[in-house]
């Protein structure tokens, strides 16, 4: 089963929406909740860096039996030093978004964190894709 979303860059009134229905889903699906939330968190970390980065994006979502993969391409600003912004508190979020209670730095780590596998893809001044396998 695919499912797909478009994601709007800066509105986060919307932030988490895709997050939402792929719960909706596989809860339906009967998926252990701790792998559930485990996908979700990813996810939902995932969505918001879109909001808060990117001008759009999209996410795509593949569940299979036995994993679900996913992967969020946006078009955005890019990352300049992935390893960098792995690590726990870097942020490069403007004052606007952090004003709203995100860009603490926490994004990048907390998706590593809840993945079995986490790829990232980026270029400066393109986009970035992040691919999340649980």
């Amino acid at each position: 089963m695919k499912l797909n979303f478009q994601v709007e860059g800066g509105n986060f009134a919307k932030a988490g929406a895709a997050s939402s229905e792929v719960k909706k889903m596989l809860k339906q699906l009967g998926v252990p909740p701790m792998v559930i939330r485990r996908i979700v968190v990813a996810l939902y970390e995932a969505e918001v860096n879109i909001v808060a980065h990117a001008q759009q994006g999209a996410i795509s979502v593949d569940l299979h039996h036995d994993k679900v993969e996913i992967r969020l391409r946006d078009k955005g600003p890019g990352i300049q030093d992935i390893s960098r912004a792995m690590q726990e508190g870097f942020s490069t979020a403007s004052e606007e978004v952090r004003a709203m209670g995100f860009g603490a730095g926490m994004g990048l780590p907390n998706i590593k964190k809840n993945a079995d596998k986490l790829h990232i893809e980026s270029q400066v001044g393109e986009g970035t894709t992040v691919y999340i396998t649980n």
